[in-house]
């Protein structure tokens, strides 16, 4: 049964622009359940770079393994397409040699029918954990797929890596780099265990601009770690989580070591991944958390995610409570530099507490009337330094248990 969707949901799927060179199409599988669309193909033309970051966790899934061998071989060079099958229902993960067979016939399949090198041929799965794949499923679906390529299918596609999302996730931008407008397009698969460690989730982003593998690669990975990187629903890093990001050149327009790209770029991965956070499962708040004044960036982002990761702030979030004695709870346990009496807290423009004692101006009408906003704003200043760092969360609530409690995607 689909889930109702997520109050935090943008109205509509956004228009995206359509990338030269990159062409989309979904199916239904059955991979999990009958008359459900769950696999998506994109074919990148000749002379398209692919960039990949993706998930560190020690039990990586199979797809996740061979994506990573294949962005570091040689063979993953520009002079051929490239292809991206990925399917839900299904993650492919922790199921020993049968992954690994698995994504070798769809790989080969997929090469067989477009005639890319398997070597530029890269997969994805997402769903349940350690039920072995039913590859066989997909294979009879890669010909139709194919047929059907369409460089205006990207919203299909979006909706076919869905498993707990309550919407398909979107987001595309378009820059002008030299005269010449450059055209962004990435979509995202993203709800519950969602606590990156590299990117996030599934996600696919795409441009018609021309930049090397190599600066590709770079920007990429300097980017998540401002975007993808900052963001946490429960805390928990998947088997699964990969960001692909393809560059089709087709614009003909060199964007190496453009700041107006890398800009572009960035926007579109930070709304990705706003909108991962959005449909976290059950949430009903949005919740940012500034955090200043720390030793350096990364003991800032260490306060923040502590902030954003506890069960405690984040159920006081979801009751609309101000309890910032939760706030100062988990900057203490974070590891990172922290004086008790030179923070200060604040719930919006709302100051809460500062050098180590409620701020004498609070008064908790004030503090409750922030926490009752759908989007929250929670700012932390350490007092020590210039460090700084933003991360987003959500609240966690009774459907977050009743999702997760008989979870079979």
């Amino acid at each position: 049964m689909a889930l109702p969707r997520s109050p935090l949901a943008p109205d509509h799927f956004p228009t995206l622009p359509q990338i030269a060179g990159v062409r989309f199409a979904s199916a239904a599988a059955g991979v999990k359940y009958k008359d459900r669309t769950d696999v998506m193909l994109a074919v990148m033309d000749p002379g398209s770079a692919v960039a990949g970051v993706f998930t560190r966790s020690a039990t990586r899934s199979a797809p996740v393994l061979d994506c990573q061998a294949k962005l570091a071989s040689s063979d993953n060079d520009t002079a051929h397409g490239a292809a991206i099958l990925v399917n839900s229902g299904n993650s492919n993960a922790f199921t020993g040699h049968y992954g690994q067979t698995s994504v070798a016939e769809i790989t080969r399949t997929v090469a067989d029918i477009t005639g890319i090198p398997t070597a530029r041929v890269f997969t994805a799965s997402t769903g349940v954990i350690g039920e072995p794949l039913p590859h066989e499923r997909i294979v009879s679906q890669i010909a139709t797929l194919n047929d059907g390529l369409d460089g205006s299918a990207i919203e299909g596609a979006a909706e076919a890596i869905m498993t707990t999302d309550t919407f398909a996730k979107g987001a595309g931008a378009t820059v002008e780099v030299d005269g010449k407008t450059v055209s962004i397009a990435g979509i995202a698969k993203g709800s519950g265990m969602i606590a990156p460690d590299m990117a996030t989730m599934l996600v696919y982003i795409f441009t018609d601009a021309k930049i090397a593998q190599e600066d590709l690669q770079a920007l990429l990975s300097q980017i998540c770690d401002r975007t993808f990187n900052c963001i946490t629903v429960d805390s928990d890093t998947s088997t699964s989580d990969s960001l692909m990001l393809c560059a089709s050149g087709a614009a003909g327009v060199d964007v190496t070591g453009n700041a107006d790209f890398a800009l572009a770029l960035e926007g579109v991965m930070l709304d990705l991944s706003h909108q991962v956070v959005r449909d976290g499962e059950g949430a009903t708040k949005f919740v940012e958390i500034q955090v200043t004044g720390a030793m350096n960036d990364h003991d800032a982002k260490v306060h923040g995610l502590s902030i954003a990761n506890s069960p405690l702030v984040k159920t006081a979030i979801a009751g609309e409570d101000p309890n910032w004695g939760r706030v100062v709870m988990a900057i203490g346990k974070s590891g990172a530099a922290a004086d008790r009496d030179k923070l200060s807290i604040s719930f919006g423009e709302v100051l809460v507490a500062e050098k180590g004692w409620v701020s004498p101006d609070y008064k908790e009408a004030d503090g409750a009337a922030e926490m009752a906003k759908t989007e929250i704003v929670i700012k932390v200043d350490l007092g020590l330094a210039e460090g700084k760092s933003t991360v987003w969360t959500c609240d966690l609530t009774h459907q977050y248990i009743s999702i997760n409690a008989d979870y079979r995607s």
